[in-house]
């Protein structure tokens, strides 16, 4: 527990340095983060994230905190267009890799017009640092993989911290601490 903790403290003492909030990462790579933690501790860091989003809110910090829900995003997508009931309809008639694939394509995931690219685009103001949640409670409709690399092609005007629960090692994520997501990240894991 207390492990946990301290990386949530160094996280948030991380983000206060206007070094970080700069436009670039290390070695001049695009500014994300992942900040990985045990899966079991979710509910402890979705707190923190509230904290921590409500204390920004008080105008101290210098920065903008924007807190995007990647579940949220995806069923607010989905109840817009009226499709939430009529996906899970469909996934009992063709199964839930028919669904997921639907999913993605209404939210265009994979092209340069993604929907939760152009939300977060929008939705981020000037001096801001952005927090991804979720994604955990996205899989496996939405992928990390093809959060980060389509935010990375269509986002780059504030550092992102993608909250991921498993494991980060800068090359490759473990879901959950088992599932291997097989594929190379350009972020690097805030707070070792």
């Amino acid at each position: 527990m207390a492990e946990l903790v301290r990386r949530l403290d160094e996280m948030e003492a991380a983000i206060r340095k206007p070094s970080f909030r700069s436009s670039r990462g290390r070695a001049n790579e695009v500014n994300y983060w992942i900040f990985d933690y045990p899966p079991d501790r979710e509910l402890e860091v979705r707190e923190r994230v509230r904290y921590m989003a409500s204390k920004n809110q008080r105008g101290a910090d210098g920065f903008r905190l924007v807190v995007f829900d990647l579940y949220d995003l995806m069923i607010d997508h989905l109840e817009s267009k009226n499709f939430l009931q009529q996906c899970m309809t469909f996934e009992q008639k063709q199964g839930f890799a028919r669904i997921t694939k639907a999913v993605n394509n209404s939210m265009k995931i994979s092209d340069e017009d993604n929907l939760i690219v152009r939300h977060i685009r929008e939705h981020t103001p000037e001096n801001a640092v952005v927090f991804l949640t979720g994604i955990g409670k996205c899989y496996p409709i939405l992928r990390s993989h093809k959060a980060l690399n389509t935010l990375h092609q269509g986002f780059g005007q504030a550092p992102v911290v993608l909250f991921y629960p498993g494991v980060y090692d800068e090359q490759q994520l473990l879901l959950f601490g088992k599932m291997k997501d097989g594929n190379y990240y350009r972020a690097f894991r805030l707070v070792k």
